[in-house]
């Protein structure tokens, strides 16, 4: 069972990502719109408001500057002055979607897809896109999805793994480190392979995928071949994102949410919306940082 810590208890606690440099961990509660930050070292945790809802983010190659991937738009912000400075809009002509998860390539451009806000059932209306280092936008040759997730890239950058939460598996594609080409995609997880839907997903330095899987409370490592590896359990039916972090990256973070529980769920399930940790006897990966030019 893995470790809950941290009093927070968040609505939609989303994309942890464990900055190596500063030696402190990332993440946002998505409806609060809040970016977070947590340092094991002195126990410090800090929040910031956005100006709007913040559903995932990239380091970049400044320990001040994050990518932000705001609701509505990508966008930079500075910490030591709290500004916020737009790069471009997405599918702002398709008012159903927004951005949800993303994650840099091993080349530092940023990945990521969108989600469809409509009441179910939930169509797959929103592409998946491309931030290049030149801060242009490319939309990826993939099938659209409803809810875009568990975007992650091997070790070597020639695989890209990502899901579409709806359809409850995920799937993988060849992935051109250079060029930046998508080869055909497969399926790696079989939607009856495990139970919930998949999530957040990222990659440890051997390879394997760890992915989340909401409502079944579990968070799963699967090997390259797509063999289930091993299962961890933790007291919150909604885990949403996982990310590897601490002095040598062998502590596995989670996020969780309450989301959509009502008062009854709630109180069977009170951990919902922690964080939570687990000692590993793998190590994860530095996070990719975005490496284009702040503006």
């Amino acid at each position: 069972m893995m470790e809950h810590f941290l009093d927070n208890r968040h609505e939609l606690g989303e994309c942890v990502l464990w900055c190596e440099r500063t030696g402190r961990l990332l993440w946002t509660d998505i409806p609060q719109a809040t970016l977070w930050s947590y340092s094991p070292a002195n126990g410090r945790s800090i929040k910031w408001q956005m100006p709007e809802r913040l559903c995932s983010f990239a380091l970049t190659g400044s320990d001040d500057c994050l990518l932000l991937a705001l609701a509505s738009g990508l966008a930079f912000f500075r910490f030591s002055t709290g500004e916020v400075t737009r790069i471009v809009d997405v599918e702002a002509d398709i008012q159903a979607t927004r951005i949800n998860d993303g994650r840099c390539d091993r080349q530092g451009r940023f990945v990521f897809g969108m989600f469809n806000q409509d009441d179910g059932p939930k169509r797959a209306l929103g592409g998946f896109y491309r931030l290049n280092t030149d801060l242009s936008l490319e939309r990826l040759p993939l099938a659209n999805a409803a809810i875009a997730n568990s975007i992650c890239f091997s070790p070597d950058g020639r695989r890209m793994y990502y899901a579409d939460s709806v359809t409850r598996e995920i799937r993988c594609c060849e992935y051109d480190p250079g060029s930046g080409a998508i080869g055909a995609s497969q399926v790696f997880v079989a939607a009856d392979t495990a139970p919930g839907e998949p999530d957040g997903s990222c990659i440890d330095a051997e390879g394997c995928l760890w992915t989340t899987r909401w409502g079944a409370g579990q968070v799963m490592r699967f090997a390259p071949d797509g063999r289930l590896d091993r299962v961890l359990t933790l007291a919150a039916p909604q885990p949403s994102c996982p990310a590897f972090g601490g002095p040598d990256l062998s502590t596995l973070y989670v996020t969780s949410a309450w989301l959509g529980m009502t008062g009854g769920d709630r109180a069977a399930a009170p951990l919902s919306g922690a964080m939570f940790r687990n000692e590993l006897d793998v190590r994860g990966l530095p996070e990719s940082r975005f490496l284009g030019a702040f503006r």
